[in-house]
């Protein structure tokens, strides 16, 4: 039964976050977003138990047939949506909140070689915008906006919209309605 909750979740989280989502069965077959989380829960399971080799077999295999990289060692939590998915990348020590949204070519990388935390945290309610990149361990708190392209290599606070290279913050935004509040206004009204 936990499984099958589980999947309705996923399968309900890509018809509220794509409106051209129009059957299960399509999800099924068409979205390798989709596939991808299906054959990462897999693939992390699998390296709880320390059947690492296996795990980035199946990690691997996914890759080939959904161009999305998910390491089995990230944690990913509920209702995680990577819609288009091409060039997605989700480093091994990455961590990523529930109700998130990622967009193709969004990296959560490392700069660096060494053993431990080196990739980002996501909090829950995150949109990564296509082709941005948050790099290193650093936190990105809950009902962040991350724009197209940033490049994000700081904590950035809950609430936050962030774009450019390097990511600036440029407003605040309600997780509620998902409305911009630029830091002008804001700052102006107390």
């Amino acid at each position: 039964m936990r499984i099958l909750r589980r999947l309705n979740e996923e399968i309900n989280a890509v018809f509220e976050r794509d409106p051209a989502a129009r059957t299960t069965l399509e999800i099924f077959v068409a979205y390798p977003g989709f596939h991808a989380l299906l054959l990462y829960r897999i693939s992390h399971r699998l390296w709880l138990i320390r059947l690492k080799l296996v795990a980035r077999m199946i990690s691997h295999l996914a890759r080939f047939f959904t161009g999305i990289e998910i390491h089995p060692g990230a944690c990913i939590g509920s209702r995680v949506f990577i819609d288009h998915g091409m060039g997605v990348v989700i480093g091994e020590t990455a961590e990523i909140g529930n109700d998130c949204t990622l967009y193709h070519g969004v990296t959560l990388g490392g700069v660096s070689w060494n053993k431990g935390k080196r990739h980002p945290t996501l909090g829950d309610f995150v949109v990564v915008g296509a082709g941005a990149k948050i790099l290193g361990p650093i936190m990105v708190g809950n009902g962040v906006r991350v724009g197209s392209n940033a490049v994000v290599v700081k904590d950035v606070p809950d609430n936050c919209t962030v774009v450019g290279i390097p990511g600036q913050i440029i407003g605040r935004t309600e997780i509620r309605d998902q409305t911009v509040v630029p830091l002008k206004k804001m700052c102006e009204s107390g």
